[in-house]
């Protein structure tokens, strides 16, 4: 017996709701390692720059929470009103915004350390390449494989709009 339409928004809310909850746990603790490391010892020998990348990282790792946890917010107030197809909709935008915070704050995490340790050219080239395995692992290979489809496989919920 196919699913309903009710059916497949429940089961897409449920997975998207388990891939937030590995997003959220790196972008938390991410997030509590750089509200931690003004406080640390060695943090007044940043230079300029790094306290740029610093609030950069820390701005974008708070972004990141707050649209990873949205889609949870979001369905509380939504919950029991019969909004379930918005609520995924809403939640998908959510949870790829949050994944573009999240791309942001490890790749100037990245700089912000390896600028600290090492010479700018090559922390500015390895945080490039940071940013590049995360682009290919997260948005070009998937997009790559999108068209791809196992006959066996249901139709998950279109997420235009």
């Amino acid at each position: 017996m196919p699913e309903t339409d009710k059916e497949r928004y429940e089961r897409n809310f449920a997975d998207l709701l388990q891939e937030l909850r590995v997003a959220q746990t790196g972008v938390q603790i991410l997030f509590a390692f750089l509200m931690t490391l003004p406080f640390s010892s060695g943090f007044d020998k940043v230079n300029a720059f790094q306290k740029d990348v610093y609030i950069i990282a820390l701005l974008a790792a708070a972004a990141a929470a707050a649209t990873l946890i949205a889609p949870v917010a979001y369905h509380r107030v939504l919950f029991q009103r019969g909004r379930k197809a918005e609520l995924v909709r809403s939640a998908h935008r959510m949870a790829s915004l949050g994944l573009a915070f999240m791309l942001v704050a490890m790749v100037s995490a990245v700089l912000l350390i390896t600028d600290f340790i090492l010479d700018r050219w090559l922390a500015l080239l390895l945080s490039g390449i940071t940013a590049v395995w995360f682009l290919l692992l997260w948005l070009i290979l998937p997009l790559l494989r999108r068209d791809d489809r196992d006959d066996s496989e249901v139709e998950d919920v279109p997420t235009a709009g």
